[in-house]
């Protein structure tokens, strides 16, 4: 394990970058301790799960301010800097949920507090469903569930439905046949004002989105992690998050284009205890386009003193 010292955001305390060993590979976590001072095992820290198409630096909007309890921010084998080593041949949802639960294990904590974005949220929902009485809260910003396992499922089919994802899982089964240049050339692409247009289905207002923020999502693009959550998903067993038994947020943006409206009222079906929201003026990034919004809503769903709800 390898440990170093990084620069906080602006406000906010002190990064610390760790490298755990997990089935699926070496995981990257940057911890930030909260103003309790606590030991691990008696916080319960947030923890944030990227999306396919991202890594823990999506979340940099969320983080201003120094936490009243520890954040957690992963970088899921073979994202962000946890690609040397993924295993992603064995990539399935439950293996993935085996690595963060491990991580958060070799950390010292035994509870937590899950969020998600994308298929970060798809993820937190089975960890909730899979470790219940480790798992406080669940907080989902655009999960893409039930209508993108679909379409992962039958991509020709889901380009009627679902015609941004259809046509992106395309493109990276593409790039990723490629090898290393697939990145590569979505990066070199991400650094011109191509990049602009082709991600602007993905806000609400995409003359609003700097173009750091455009770059940085082509360069946390990984085809062959995205092609392999688009498998697992397509397989999932959806039946598991009837045990979910924790208080779960699921946001979207009204004008989203991974997750609609019946995935919401799908999930509020099977998970008693579920507040749906969506956010206005807003695509699939609510991290980046309304922080503000979804912070507000994370600090309702988790009270100051983190009461145990039963």
């Amino acid at each position: 394990m390898s440990v170093q010292q990084e620069t906080a955001p602006a406000g906010a305390a002190t990064l610390r970058r760790q490298i755990l060993p997990t089935e699926l590979g070496p995981c990257t976590v940057h911890v930030q301790r909260g103003t309790g001072g606590r030991c691990p095992a008696s916080d319960t820290p947030v923890v944030y799960l990227h999306g396919a198409a991202g890594s823990w630096t999506t979340f940099l909007p969320l983080l201003s301010g120094v936490p009243a309890h520890a954040r957690v921010l992963i970088d899921l084998p073979g994202w962000g800097e946890s690609t040397k080593g993924a295993r992603l041949e064995h990539f399935s949802i439950e293996a993935m949920a085996r690595a963060v639960t491990g991580v958060l294990d070799a950390l010292g904590y035994r509870r937590w507090n899950l969020v998600g974005h994308s298929m970060g949220g798809f993820l937190a929902l089975h960890i909730a469903a899979a470790w219940p009485e480790r798992t406080a809260s669940v907080a989902t910003i655009s999960a893409t569930t039930f209508g993108v396992a679909e379409a992962a499922r039958r991509p020709l089919h889901g380009l009627s439905r679902f015609p941004a994802f259809a046509g992106m899982l395309l493109v990276m089964r593409s790039m990723a046949a490629l090898g290393p240049a697939g990145p590569a050339l979505i990066r070199a692409i991400g650094a011109t004002p191509v990049m602009g247009p082709l991600m602007s289905p993905f806000f609400a207002d995409p003359a609003a989105i700097s173009p750091g923020v455009i770059r940085g999502l082509g360069d946390d693009a990984r085809p062959a992690g995205f092609c392999a959550a688009a498998r697992a998903a397509a397989h999932y067993d959806f039946g598991q998050w009837r045990g979910i038994r924790c208080p779960v947020l699921a946001t979207r943006g009204d004008s989203d284009v991974f997750t609609p409206p019946s995935d919401l009222e799908r999930l509020a079906e099977m998970v008693p205890h579920v507040q749906l929201v969506t956010i206005p003026r807003c695509g699939h990034f609510a991290n980046i386009e309304r922080p503000e919004q979804v912070q507000r809503l994370l600090d309702d769903l988790r009270p100051p003193r983190d009461v145990r709800r039963r």
